[in-house]
């Protein structure tokens, strides 16, 4: 019989394998693709663009990303949220290790329930944590104004435009205490046993065992804690978004970076302008992300 010259090749074991590989990988891709790059590179384009009430929409090029480094309001937004960041991120963080700390001392009476009430807070909506501290803050109705009125006194408004920023700070450090506490908890559980026995037995303290164990063990959570707190406070939208119906005359419209954006685009109608400032946000959390990430895995070598 003749041969036809032509012979088909069985795929190999490693061509199966990556063909497996791409079919478990592929539905992940398509998403990643459709809900991230996808509104990235639409972001990218619209920004390179300025829609106008005479000749429509026009290229042009890099003059958004100027006027966004030259618009006075979107820095005061940035510089609400890097005071915002400095201030209430370490604070949430330490709170967040002391509790940890203190659960992991095994001293701690009814620690289950506690873990659970720590925690408890970052399973409410922001939404409706930040509808009830806006009550709790009320002068007028709310348990500030009920204190003043029984007691005859007349405490500081939190909703003021002086004590805005801290009421917000206090609502999200009780947002996400417990997030942080969880990370930083898990990672005191998977510490070897041995380690505290050999301490004990050398004589070491509590104090000793935190500084010298504990602690050292915590620094790959800590920093993983930090880069995300440090994300979420740059991207600081929903908590002066509801409060500002409540307090008009402490939150402006472009109170955080991303309130500005959701203004320029909803209210404003310069989406163009709003996907600008929303990518200038996004490289500047990047890069400080980036920075901390690089500073912590240096101090950890």
């Amino acid at each position: 019989m003749a041969s036809t010259g032509l012979t088909r090749r069985r795929p190999t074991t490693g061509t199966r394998r990556s063909r497996a590989g791409w079919q478990f990988t592929a539905p992940f891709l398509v998403v990643f693709a459709l809900v991230f790059l996808a509104p990235i590179g639409y972001s990218l384009y619209l920004s390179v663009f300025r829609t106008q009430l005479v000749g429509g929409t026009a290229f042009v090029g890099l003059d958004n990303y100027a006027r966004v480094l030259a618009d006075p309001q979107f820095w005061s937004a940035l510089g609400t949220v890097t005071l915002f960041l400095a201030v209430q991120v370490p604070i949430m963080l330490f709170l967040a290790l002391l509790i940890a700390l203190a659960l992991d001392s095994g001293r701690l009476y009814g620690a289950s329930f506690f873990r659970i009430s720590v925690f408890l807070p970052y399973a409410v909506p922001a939404v409706v944590a930040t509808l009830m501290w806006g009550f709790l803050y009320g002068t007028r109705f709310g348990l500030v104004g009920n204190v003043n009125e029984a007691f005859g006194i007349s405490l500081p408004d939190p909703l003021s435009p002086d004590l805005i920023l801290a009421s917000i700070g206090n609502i999200v450090t009780w947002e996400f205490v417990g997030y942080n506490m969880l990370i930083l908890y898990s990672a005191l559980r998977v510490v070897n046993p041995v380690l505290y026995e050999a301490a004990a037995i050398d004589g070491a303290g509590q104090v000793r065992i935190i500084r010298a164990i504990k602690l050292p063990a915590l620094r790959g959570p800590l920093l993983i804690a930090t880069i995300f707190s440090i994300i979420g406070s740059f991207h600081l939208f929903n908590e002066p978004s509801i409060l500002q119906t409540l307090a008009p005359n402490s939150i402006t419209t472009y109170f955080t970076p991303n309130l500005y954006a959701y203004s320029l685009s909803f209210a404003g109608q310069q989406v163009n302008y709003a996907a600008t400032v929303a990518i200038v946000m996004g490289v500047v959390t990047m890069v400080v992300a980036y920075l901390v990430q690089l500073r912590g895995i240096r101090k950890a070598a």
